[in-house]
């Protein structure tokens, strides 16, 4: 026994051992951490003030543009620096060797898609040294940060490089239409059929965007509602700012981690909204495979060589263990290719190498005009999103953006295709003149909510789909807030503001929705004498078809809803068994089955836990996980808000909210979530966007590194 006991002491010495020489092994070749002194020093070259106001939203200016650039990468890292951290080790391919396994699979995407040789071949060539020096002035920002806040930075993370910034854009884009989701189909167990019908059968979660022209105002004025949905965290999450430098760059509005550019709000002169749009703009090809070497693929009769690379993934084990996995990249002609469980596949999508993405937000932020506006979107950098756009002068319109493959007619695109025919794969894209497109329509209001464009207007200004080819794969789908959109804004002839705003807080489903339909098909179902169904049935036919917190039908509707209406992709259950359980999580949790929707339906952030009106797909819109109190816990949908407004005079007031508030990640800062009440009651606060607005408004007024706080100064420098 003794000797048993010796030998398991020798091997858990020797498996020691070994560990510590993987990982020594594995360090040797790691960077040593940077000066940070480096970083401090190069600071000094900027100059940027910040201010923030009562609710913390930064209103950053300097003379240059660099300089505001700068300001707001410190401003954004003060709130939220975690996020953007794990936002650029995710670009770069190296998150796993701070997250360990589960970011492996990001990491190989990274490579996969080919991120990095395309930024080092395209950096310098696609994009002008002004958009290269505002890159790499916010990336200066980061570092800055970092440096003075030893604690914050994980090692590898530093030095950050504006070359780091413009991968973020090329990486993140093609996600918008849908690229991970056929990522996950090609490797599921069993891959099923690439279809469009799938697709409109389960809308993304969604955005708002309508601009409303001066002939549709009853008081002619221009109208611009930005109304993004997005999640309320992570690397996607909207943060707030207000931008003005010297060099004109004075802008408003919503950014993400990691973006150094406006990607919707508006500037002095002109305004957009997006929302995503998720036309075919990927092709999978199925391979044949030699027989006799699983390193070629079949094309035109001819056995091709794959291009094989390495991918080195270093990944996080154990405390200090880490190792570098090695895995084949495999590239034919079509694209990057997967080896899965269901066969060998290449993938071809929208914006492969494509790196120019920050030259079109850059010039779109600076555009003083109509044609400069749209001279940037022809640009044609972004592979997707929609844009509705309105201006000072009354100029509005909707653009259905997307780089669209110039593919063979006659052919199915929307099917996985053959992989062996050299004629399938495409070279270039359709010219942007050929986009859809619809500009200062008759009907006087555009509108997009993740619709199809074929309803963006009045029927006397719509699109028609026989003027665009099939090989586009343009959205055919309605949802319920396209619909309330053409019952409320489209039947409006003279819209107020205070009508605006109203519909905008819409909470009603229409009689064309899916919702109602379900609804509709549960209350004329026999209840063979089942007295909780009937029960049931009487609470849904007495339902006003609205999502109000007061209403004590709209629990049980919009749970079985939940339950059937796959709108993520989760499995459908049919209407009965999705209506019990529905019964079931309502009596358990709460006794009945009519409690208030609010008491329900509920935003929750820190210490604040509030009943919230809408749902999934009201133009107030609330998206909700359901938690294990039987309560559902919002967490996208309406986030960041604005309302924009150009008077007869082509003055500019704007409006804004935030679901949480500026400090989107600590907890201990007053403006965690000191915007949420604001935000539940549906009102806003006015967008500080002049400096007369500014004036005597600001609670901070600091350079980066030092803050006023209640009459002091602190200074964070070394």
């Amino acid at each position: 026994m003794r000797r048993v006991g010796r030998w398991l002491g020798y091997g858990v010495l020797i498996l020691l051992l070994a560990a510590t020489g993987v990982v020594v092994a594995d360090r040797w070749d790691q960077p040593a951490q940077p000066d940070p002194k480096v970083f401090v020093d190069k600071a000094a070259q900027y100059h940027a003030r910040i201010q923030r106001s009562a609710l913390g939203v930064p209103h950053i200016t300097g003379p240059k543009d660099v300089d505001v650039a700068f300001g707001l990468a410190y401003a954004h890292a003060e709130d939220d620096f975690a996020t953007i951290q794990e936002v650029l080790l995710a670009t770069r391919g190296t998150l796993a060797a701070s997250k360990g396994p589960a970011a492996a699979t990001t990491d190989y995407l990274v490579r996969l898609m080919g991120i990095w040789p395309a930024i080092a071949a395209g950096y310098e060539r696609d994009l002008p040294q002004d958009v290269r020096d505002v890159l790499q002035a916010y990336a200066d920002g980061l570092n800055y940060y970092a440096a003075i806040h030893p604690y914050a930075p994980v090692r590898g993370a530093l030095p950050i490089t504006g070359r780091d910034i413009a991968a973020g854009f090329a990486f993140k884009a093609p996600f918008f239409y849908g690229l991970d989701k056929e990522l996950k189909r090609l490797t599921a167990p069993t891959a099923p059929a690439k279809t469009a019908a799938a697709d409109d059968e389960k809308p993304p979660i969604g955005s708002n965007a309508i601009a409303v022209a001066p002939s549709r105002s009853a008081d002619g004025a221009t109208r611009l509602l930005v109304n993004s949905h997005q999640p309320y965290t992570g690397p996607v999450a909207w943060y707030e700012a207000v931008l003005d430098s010297g060099e004109g760059w004075h802008v408003a509005g919503g950014f993400f981690p990691g973006a150094p550019f406006l990607l919707h709000g508006h500037n002095e002169h002109l305004g957009w909204a997006a929302t995503v749009n998720q036309p075919d703009l990927i092709d999978i090809y199925k391979l044949t495979i030699n027989p006799a070497n699983d390193n070629q693929y079949q094309l035109d009769g001819v056995w091709k060589d794959f291009e094989i690379s390495d991918a080195a993934l270093r990944v996080k084990l154990l405390g200090p263990l880490a190792w570098t996995f090695h895995r084949p990249l495999l590239r034919s002609a079509h694209g990057p290719v997967l080896r899965t469980d269901n066969g060998v596949f290449a993938i071809r999508f929208a914006g492969m190498g494509e790196i120019a993405q920050p030259l079109q937000y850059f010039r779109q932020n600076k555009a003083r005009n109509f044609d400069e506006w749209r001279a940037a979107l022809a640009l044609h950098t972004l592979p997707s999103i929609n844009y509705v756009y309105a201006d000072a002068k009354g100029h509005i319109g909707y653009i259905y953006n997307g780089r669209y493959p110039n593919r063979k007619e006659g052919v199915d695109w929307k099917a996985d295709l053959p992989g062996d025919r050299s004629d399938l794969i495409w070279k270039d894209y359709l010219p942007f003149a050929k986009t859809p497109q619809i500009w200062d329509p008759k009907s006087g209001f555009v509108f997009n909510s993740n619709n199809t464009p074929f309803h963006a207007t009045g029927a006397e200004d719509a699109l028609q789909p026989a003027n665009f080819s099939p090989t586009m794969g343009i959205e055919t789908r309605m949802n319920n807030r396209a619909y309330r959109v053409e019952e409320t804004f489209g039947a409006d002839r003279a819209i107020t503001a205070e009508a605006f705003r109203r519909y905008k807080y819409d909470v009603q489903y229409s009689d064309r929705s899916e919702t109602v339909a379900l609804v509709r098909k549960l209350v004329a179902l026999d209840p063979q004498g089942d007295s909780a169904l009937q029960q049931a049935q009487v609470l849904l036919k007495g339902w006003n078809q609205r999502a109000d917190q007061a209403n004590r039908s709209a629990a049980l509707v919009l749970l079985t809803a939940q339950n059937v209406i796959s709108l993520n992709g989760e499995a459908v259950v049919a209407p009965l068994a999705g209506l019990r359980k529905a019964m079931d999580t309502l009596q358990t949790h709460f006794g009945r089955l009519d409690p208030t929707w609010g008491e329900v339906n509920r935003i929750r952030r820190g210490a604040v836990d509030l009943g919230i009106d809408g749902g999934r797909d009201t133009y107030r819109s609330v998206w909700g996980n359901l938690g294990t109190d039987g309560r559902l816990n919002a967490v996208a949908g309406d986030t960041f808000i604005m309302f924009v407004t150009w008077d007869k005079q082509g003055q500019l007031s704007s409006e804004s909210v935030h679901q949480f508030g500026s400090a989107t990640l600590d907890a201990q800062s007053p403006h965690f979530a000191d915007q949420t009440p604001l935000f539940v009651a549906m009102q806003t606060k006015p967008v500080l966007f002049t400096e007369a607005q500014r004036r005597g408004k600001m609670r901070e007024d600091y350079v980066p590194g030092q803050r006023t706080l209640a009459g002091s100064t602190h200074s964070l420098i070394p």
